[in-house]
């Protein structure tokens, strides 16, 4: 097992975990909160391989991954309890499945060849996207919309990511130290109260 398996499958994990807490608080029934689950892990991935021209999708013929999803959210839903008990439990999940999956997304394009920016691009999508449907499904704007640092922070980390590149001693941590990053500044912005500006019209 490689390390981007064991980030992708972390990423999965968190992202699962996310979307079922998030179906748990609009009070969904089972079935409801498996398909937010669901549509919030696979959600960013699905927009990437149909963009870089994967087919079929990577989950339709990756059983293991239905699986996993299926019971992490069987998971979340009878240790509701516990998950309630960390401290901001979305927030915390949401950012480490947007790390791991920006690593996930960006490694997937460059190992197609394609430009450092085009990178940034499909992993921040790989990242953000699961958590636009999951919002969209739930009547929210999505948390990319709105104010906060979230595709800045995998822009960002992509950025980290294509610099770390240049030295050879560090490629082997370069996934492990930009998954970090991207987690740190997504937590630390909320925690700190760091947003991008708004744009307003004027009257």
């Amino acid at each position: 097992m490689t390390v981007l398996s064991v980030i992708n499958i972390c990423g999965t994990l968190a992202f699962t975990i996310s979307g079922a807490y998030a179906g748990m608080q609009k009070r969904l029934d089972l079935f409801g909160i498996i398909v937010i689950a669901f549509v919030t892990s696979i959600g960013g991935g699905t927009i990437r391989d149909v963009l870089i021209g994967t087919k079929p999708v990577r989950w339709v013929i990756d059983t293991p991954v239905i699986y996993l999803i299926i019971f992490a959210t069987l998971l979340s839903v009878f240790g509701k309890n516990y998950i309630k008990k960390i401290d901001s439990p979305l927030l915390l999940f949401d950012a480490l499945g947007l790390g791991c999956f920006f690593v996930t997304g960006y490694e997937q394009a460059s190992l197609m060849s394609l430009p450092a920016a085009t990178c940034v691009i499909i992993g921040t999508i790989t990242a953000c996207f699961g958590g636009v449907i999951r919002d969209i499904l739930l009547n929210e704007i999505p948390v990319l919309f709105r104010k906060e640092i979230y595709a800045t922070a995998c822009i960002l980390g992509g950025t980290l990511h294509y610099g770390l590149g240049f030295f050879s001693e560090l490629h082997e941590y370069a996934k492990v130290i930009t998954l970090l990053f991207i987690f740190a500044v997504r937590i630390l912005s909320i925690r700190n109260n760091i947003s991008l500006p708004k744009i307003k019209l004027d009257n």
